[in-house]
């Protein structure tokens, strides 16, 4: 879900980047705290560990996916460094259906950096990017590298994905409910959806990174 496609300041600042993590880190710290009966976060309980030990299984289906090629030309034309600073948990199934794909995106790239950030260790950062007021995730938050503006955000689902969960909620539907109905759309979409509005925020944020001549020339 698209959230706002304007250059502000950020709250995200180097000592946040400094303790980020990669993707490959990420997983490397999932294996291993499953090998301890573990997950993210301080509730280490059956049912979040077996979330996370589900949720594995979805992010290795999901790092196959392939790249539309118009989205490959999309993230190539990208001429200004970007940042992208993603808040996540292991135990949370739709961090686990989009993260992946988000991490492929920005490697497409060598222009997009992407760093993680659990999100109950940074929930100052946390409660500057809430959705209707929760702490949502995956929430992504688009920084420009060289001014550390904030771009635009995205999270924590496809826009269908989250009407689904709307309406789901409006019904007072259990959390079972939730997630046959939700996952349910994440493996029949198989990330298009997701690709779809990120070739279009791309382009957006990219318009807000331009240098001001180039902006000028566009508009004569």
């Amino acid at each position: 879900m698209v959230d706002t496609t304007m250059a502000t300041s950020s709250v995200i600042t180097p000592e946040h980047l400094s303790k980020a993590i990669t993707y490959t880190q990420y997983r490397d710290m999932i294996d291993k705290l499953l090998a301890e009966g573990k997950t993210t976060g301080n509730n280490h309980s059956d049912a979040m560990v077996e979330y996370t030990r589900m949720n594995m299984h979805r992010m290795r289906r999901v790092e196959r996916t392939v790249l539309e090629d118009e989205l490959v030309q999309v993230i190539l034309s990208v001429q200004t460094k970007m940042t992208w600073v993603v808040l996540t948990e292991a135990w949370c199934g739709d961090a686990a259906q989009c993260l992946p794909a988000i991490v492929k995106i920005a490697d497409a790239s060598p222009l997009i950096d992407i760093k993680l950030l659990l999100r109950d260790e940074n929930l100052d950062v946390m409660d500057a990017y809430l959705t209707n007021g929760g702490r949502s995730i995956p929430k992504l938050i688009a920084l420009n590298t060289g001014t550390m503006e904030v771009l635009g955000t995205w999270g924590p689902r496809p826009e269908p994905a989250q009407q689904l969960f709307l309406d789901m909620k409006a019904q007072n539907a259990s959390y079972s409910e939730f997630a046959e109905v939700l996952h349910g759309w994440y493996a029949k979409d198989k990330s298009r959806t997701l690709q779809q509005e990120f070739k279009q925020l791309i382009r957006d944020w990219s318009k807000l990174t331009a240098p001001a001549d180039m902006n000028v020339a566009r508009c004569s």
